[in-house]
């Protein structure tokens, strides 16, 4: 009996010891901040916010009926794709964006949901993510191979920053504190800037919106920012931030950006409202059954792409991060040819610079 109560003990002070730990790591300023204070008391007013988190339009759940936490795990340790990463550095294409010509409109995929864009003289970046990781943990969830030819250096000065939720795959803190001498202004949802101000950005070059409304940004410019169907969270605690999706309507475009999504009526309604888009960037990888509501399927995507009445489609989310069961490449089989006679794609290989505007089709499908 005594034997027996002193490995109890023991396990007890190994179990404290442990859960002490994941507190002090995750006290560091990577994990961002809650909103609290007048933030989170223009929070509280927002209609989307109800019982002390942010909710989606329709229900949502983590999960699809008949899965549980304890088949996503299994799955994640037996039923992985093994190709689940590249066997080899990806292909990439590293361009000088710092020497640009101001009349091109161009856009660059960095890989996952990064990209970079000029559209109509302005610049644009959307969820930069360079640090080579997405996650707190840096040996987890690496980049792939070839995936990270560019640095923060690469880039040229950022009008506009968009940040679609604050997730460690689109909001990366070594990359943010890395870009702040080069960004002007930040564009994010509700609860985001919490984690900016903690970070050291100034609040007055932040836009903190919440779902549906419109900016102003100058020169014949506006931002709308439109419904997502997701969740947010860089800790334990979730939806206390605001996941996004953004138009963009420039002078002789527009542009749809759709951050991460499931598939709802928010896509028909976005369409209706603001469509039709010369581009629409969607997310089309990462997906699975077990979490169909938060991520898109490849035939959804196209769907959604439909919906938003879009004249091509650009499939992002996919080849740089491995955080699904499917193969690395898999999704953009599967949305070339879910998107095949339907709509055409802009699928360029990583860091390839190609034209938004012409219908025809750009970019080099690898």
């Amino acid at each position: 009996m005594k034997k027996l109560k002193k490995i109890i003990m023991w396990f007890i002070i190994i179990l404290a010891a442990f859960v002490a730990g994941i507190i002090i790591f995750m006290q560091q300023d990577k994990f961002g901040a809650l909103p609290s204070g007048e933030r989170l008391e223009r929070i509280k007013k927002s209609p989307n916010y109800r019982d002390g988190e942010f909710r989606n339009l329709s229900p949502t759940p983590a999960l699809a009926e008949n899965t549980s936490y304890y088949t996503v795990i299994k799955d994640f340790f037996f039923n992985k794709s093994k190709r689940s990463t590249p066997k080899e550095p990806l292909p990439h294409i590293k361009e000088d964006l710092l020497h640009l010509d101001p009349d091109e409109d161009v856009i660059v995929w960095f890989g996952h949901s990064s990209y970079f864009m000029q559209v109509d003289g302005k610049t644009f970046l959307a969820d930069p993510v360079f640090s080579g990781h997405a996650s707190p943990v840096k040996f987890t969830t690496k980049a792939f191979e070839g995936t990270d030819a560019y640095t923060t250096d690469d880039l040229p000065e950022i009008d506009y920053l968009f940040i679609s939720h604050d997730h460690w795959d689109h909001l990366d803190y070594e990359t943010m504190l890395k870009l702040k001498p080069k960004v002007k202004k930040i564009i994010t949802g509700l609860g985001t800037p919490a984690h900016l101000e903690l970070w050291g950005f100034d609040v007055s070059m932040i836009e903190e919106r919440d779902w549906n409304e419109a900016i102003d940004i100058g020169n014949g410019f506006t931002v709308y920012t439109a419904p997502a169907r997701h969740f947010s969270g860089r800790g334990l605690k979730r939806n206390k931030a605001l996941w996004m999706s953004f138009v963009l309507a420039a002078p002789t475009m527009k542009i749809y950006l759709g951050g991460d999504s499931g598939y709802g009526s928010h896509f028909k309604d976005i369409g209706n409202q603001h469509g039709p888009f010369d581009l629409a960037i969607l997310e089309c990888g990462q997906y699975n059954e077990h979490w169909k509501y938060i991520h898109m399927m490849p035939d959804e995507v196209v769907q959604a792409a439909d919906d938003l009445k879009a004249k091509r489609l650009m499939p992002v989310h996919w080849s740089k991060f491995s955080l699904s069961l499917h193969s690395w490449d898999e999704p953009i089989q599967k949305i070339h040819t879910a998107a095949a006679a339907k709509i055409p794609l802009l699928a360029p290989i990583i860091g390839e610079k190609v034209t938004i505007k012409p219908v025809e089709a750009t970019g080099t499908l690898k």
